[in-house]
């Protein structure tokens, strides 16, 4: 068996070369082949890499999945990532740290898991920090009955670009207070149970229209907009001594001397303006280093890795030249450095590994606690409690661009009201259109095909047109189960009523159910800015 040496042992014992390798955590994919498992099972021995860090598969990485490669579905994928778990433990001289992505949970990574609401839906919900405790709690177990130690989450970014590709869904929002409060609440519940935390993506990725996986963000704004209002949720959290803040791939010339590099390798904007400046001692990890945004201008391999350390991060997240990564900084970096960054290191994962369980018990079951959030998160965009009872006084038609029947809003209505329900899943749009041209009334479901806005957000331009024509012709209340931003596809103003119910979980069609129904109040709060 492996082990955690207590880390004064751990100083004298370990070599410098080893030391070094603690620092590096190269990708795992859940679904590889037995010649790549073998691959980096061989890594591991001969660099003795400190952690990994685990994605579903080696198409659904970023920088694979936006050239639209298939990712192929594993109904048993937790089941293999445990047994991947204990085989690459056993070939490591000393216990690796475990980490993932899993910023609403395990299903983030792995099929048939807990998923518990995005990020920006959490940001609707006004006050109630207790519900974000108990999500950061329940992923923080179901962490690790997988074998995990280290949740790379949560995203502190204040999304205020609704173009941003990448961020989003997944940030809390744009209110900075709201974004600082409700990280520091996931956070908790999270290391309520042992589970490590990473902040992201140091300093902002929010005003961005660029996708760093893709390519390098430039943010121009000044140090003291930066101050006031994108670094304030790092500031505050870095004050609360968090696990560790992952450092982002994007150029900020302000705080970077007018340099127009990627934050990750910047000296000024690390040790600067993060250790020196905000008081921050603990652990920074880089973004994934096989992120274009960074990786493309360092042909020459270790070169990256050196740059990334010798800026000041202690993790080499995604590292691709493990071995040359490491041969590179022990010839370059001084004593110190090293010491400094591997004791860091080290200590985390002496933290992480002590709170391991070994008692396997079932996944936590998120439908209760989800309930929950939908009911105080659910918005009232526009319009009030007169035409909602006047669509069911007056009758109604319920038109959905749903591709699945088999939905809980449209069961739930249609049993309530016995309403004509009209779906893309059974009707082509001409033949709903036909339909409903004597209607006058109309209860609209959307359904965003995607999260992020690429495409407008995958609806169709003839689908646009469509709910354009119905807002624009009839009374129609518009009921939309995704991110809000997606309204702006679409004439929402027109409409005489609009409810953001942020998910498509059968939980939140229940909830929104209830909400036409008359029997709760919409109390979310739209957490972002639409116009």
């Amino acid at each position: 068996m492996n082990r955690i040496l207590n880390y004064k042992n751990a100083t004298t014992e370990l070599s410098k070369r080893e030391k070094i390798g603690q620092l590096f955590m190269p990708a795992a994919f859940i679904n590889d082949s037995e010649e790549e498992i073998q691959h980096l099972e061989r890594l591991i021995e001969k660099n003795h890499v400190g952690g990994l860090c685990f994605f579903h598969s080696r198409t659904s990485a970023a920088t694979n999945y936006e050239g639209k490669k298939e990712v192929i579905y594993n109904e048993r994928s937790l089941q293999t990532l445990q047994k991947l778990i204990h085989r690459y433990q056993l070939k490591s001289k000393y216990r690796l740290l475990m980490a993932i992505d899993a910023e609403w949970g395990l299903a983030m990574r792995i099929e048939n898991t807990p998923q518990y609401p995005y990020a920006i839906t959490l940001g609707a919900i006004q006050g109630n920090l207790d519900l974000i405790f108990q999500i950061g709690k329940n992923i923080a177990l179901d962490c690790k009955q997988a074998g995990l130690h280290y949740n790379l989450s949560p995203v502190v970014d204040i999304n205020n670009n609704p173009n941003n590709p990448v961020i989003g869904y997944r940030s809390f929002g744009e209110d900075k207070k709201n974004v600082a409060e409700k990280s520091a609440a996931y956070v908790k519940g999270m290391q309520s149970e042992g589970i490590l935390s990473s902040v992201k993506h140091f300093p902002g990725h929010g005003d961005t229209a660029t996708d760093s996986h893709l390519g390098l963000p430039v943010i121009t704004k000044s140090k003291k907009e930066l101050l006031d209002n994108e670094l304030y949720p790092f500031k505050k959290l870095a004050k609360e001594k968090v696990d560790s803040i992952m450092v982002g791939h994007l150029a900020v010339p302000a705080l970077s001397n007018g340099k127009n590099i990627p934050s990750s390798i910047s000296s000024e904007i690390i040790n600067g303006l993060l250790r020196n400046n905000f008081g921050y001692d603990g652990v920074v990890i880089s973004d994934a280093l096989n992120m274009h945004a960074v990786s493309k201008n360092f042909p020459v391999k270790g070169t990256l890795e050196w740059e990334a350390f010798n800026a000041g991060n202690d993790i080499l997240c995604f590292a691709e030249h493990t071995h040359e990564g490491i041969e590179t900084i022990l010839k370059n970096a001084t004593e110190n450095q090293i010491e400094v960054a591997f004791g860091r290191v080290w200590r985390l994962k002496e933290k992480a590994i002590n709170a391991e369980k070994s008692i396997k018990e079932k996944l936590k079951n998120p439908d209760r606690l989800n309930k929950e959030i939908a009911k105080k998160s659910i918005t009232l965009v526009s319009g009030n409690k007169t035409i909602f009872s006047f669509l069911k006084q007056q009758g109604f038609a319920h038109v959905s661009n749903i591709q699945n029947i088999d939905n809980q809003f449209i069961k739930l209505i249609k049993y309530n009201h016995g309403t004509n329900s009209y779906t893309l899943a059974e009707d082509s749009i001409t033949s709903i259109k036909n339909r409903i041209k004597n209607e006058e009334n109309v209860l609209l479901s959307v359904f965003p095909p995607h999260a992020k806005p690429t495409n407008n957000f995958g609806f169709t331009s003839t689908e646009v047109k469509f709910i354009n024509e119905m807002i624009l012709t009839k009374n129609v209340i518009l009921y939309l189960f995704g991110n809000p931003y997606a309204l702006k596809v679409f004439d929402y103003k027109n409409a005489k009523a609009v409810v953001l119910a942020y998910q498509d979980f059968k939980v939140f069609q229940e909830v929104a159910a209830e909400h036409f129904f008359g029997e709760i109040e919409a109390v979310g709060k739209l957490p972002v800015n639409i116009e």
